[in-house]
């Protein structure tokens, strides 16, 4: 990985995630506003691309069931389910990087409300490029304590990542294309520019997304995907 392009991140290796789709036709931020009409290209919008990651957990990484015993998957031997939610997520500019921080909120219930009782959770933290790229990963844990007599427990937890802004720039060349005003009646103006394999490539190599979930195993993601 380019030293410059996270810091301090470590990397680890590429993970495959299913993430949210893209907005496809992303232009140059602080241009204009989001939304606004365009005199010059005859009523276009203009949509107001941000610099900043895109927050999220994805799918299948947002809950995470414990068996006692482990090694069951029957109803009666849940332990312990928890779900992450309520993300968050805020941006910032610091000297050349941009500063992605998310937090979110743990929820878990447990089935024996007898003792105290802590239980620690694993989580991933990923800066992910172009929608399949992991570019830097950390891996984290929230510890949710139960107490005596209660089912109920919950924590916060909180993640950041640091991306260099010039890998959030796209290229001058095609800036100009996604920008050039088009008016009814000329050649290109049915055109999509993000059908020209370059611009798409270029746009999704600048569109980078922050994601957290919980850690899980094999057999975790298996019981998420089929429950």
């Amino acid at each position: 990985m380019n030293a410059d392009l996270f810091r301090p991140r470590k990397d680890y290796s590429q993970v495959k995630l299913r993430s949210t789709a893209l907005i496809a036709l992303m232009f140059l931020a602080g241009c204009r506003h989001t939304g606004e009409l365009t005199a010059e290209n005859g009523g276009g919008i203009y949509a107001v691309r941000s610099d900043c990651p895109v927050a999220g957990i994805p799918a299948g990484t947002g809950d995470i069931t414990l068996f006692n015993p482990a090694d069951s998957r029957d109803s009666r031997a849940i332990d312990v389910t928890a779900t992450m939610t309520q993300l968050r997520s805020t941006c910032q500019q610091v000297g050349n990087d941009v500063v992605s921080t998310v937090t979110f909120t743990i929820v878990g219930l447990r089935r024996d409300t007898g003792s105290a009782r802590q239980v620690v959770l694993p989580y991933f933290d990923v800066a992910l490029r172009g929608g399949t790229n992991v570019e830097a990963k950390q891996v984290g844990a929230v510890a949710l304590n139960f107490s005596a007599g209660s089912q109920h427990a919950m924590t916060r937890g909180q993640a950041t990542i640091r991306v260099n802004r010039g890998a959030t720039t796209l290229p001058a060349r095609v800036r100009a294309i996604l920008t050039r005003p088009r008016k009814a009646g000329q050649a290109d103006a049915a055109i999509d520019p993000m059908s020209d394999p370059q611009v798409r490539e270029a746009v999704a190599n600048a569109t980078f997304e922050h994601l957290v979930g919980f850690q899980l195993t094999q057999d975790q993601l298996k019981y998420n995907a089929t429950r």
